[in-house]
């Protein structure tokens, strides 16, 4: 079994054992692009969005996802969806990319509704990294590093305090449990990090 299938079959048990991880779902519907199994993607990737609507990069995945599958009218209507989405959070990176795939589709792309900025947003200006965070414009950059090494530094440098303490109170646990990951060694620890890694943004 190839790297690419463990990490499906890893993600594809957590989202079946908990049905209601929207990062879950995400990640095993981010996993089945990358292998072309578009049809499964896209009820993994509808099922992040019914957990969580304000999930901007989920929409683009959706559409690229739609969009291979031949499904037109529906890719449409999912980006144009997300593109609104994303513009409301300040998510720009996602909405730019929705914008192009919408104009692949022939499509205008919306207008963005307002200045980008956190000026103009009234943001914190602080861009947190992670798919689907909560915080959006209004992200807080946590005080200082989580850990002292570099992955610490990384985690403060680009994930955001309310998603830190998402990671820490609602999922290490979970993954912990589900992956039956021993941290007490060398392995357990790596695949511990590297879960954490793609939940937060890292990878």
């Amino acid at each position: 079994m190839s790297q690419l299938q463990e990490s499906i079959a890893k993600f594809r048990k957590m989202a079946n054992d908990d049905p209601d991880n929207d990062l879950g779902h995400y990640r095993l519907g981010q996993l089945l692009i990358e292998d072309r199994q578009f049809e499964e993607a896209v009820t993994s990737l509808r099922r992040a969005l019914e957990l969580n609507p304000e999930f901007s990069r989920v929409y683009q995945l959706l559409g690229a996802s739609l969009m291979d599958l031949g499904r037109r009218d529906e890719a449409v209507k999912i980006l144009k969806e997300g593109f609104a989405v994303a513009d409301r959070r300040g998510d720009n990176k996602p909405r730019d990319e929705m914008a192009k795939l919408l104009q692949q589709l022939g499509e205008q792309p919306p207008a963005p509704a307002r200045a980008q900025g956190p000026e103009a947003e009234g943001g914190s200006g602080f861009q947190c990294r992670r798919p689907g965070c909560f915080a959006g414009k209004h992200a807080r950059q946590l005080p200082k590093p989580p850990m002292n090494d570099e992955l610490g530094r990384q985690i403060q440098a680009n994930v955001c305090a309310d998603c830190w303490s998402y990671w820490l109170r609602d999922v290490s646990i979970k993954v912990i449990n589900e992956t039956r990951a021993d941290l007490s060694t060398e392995e357990g620890q790596r695949v511990y990090d590297q879960i954490m890694r793609q939940t937060l943004g890292l990878d």
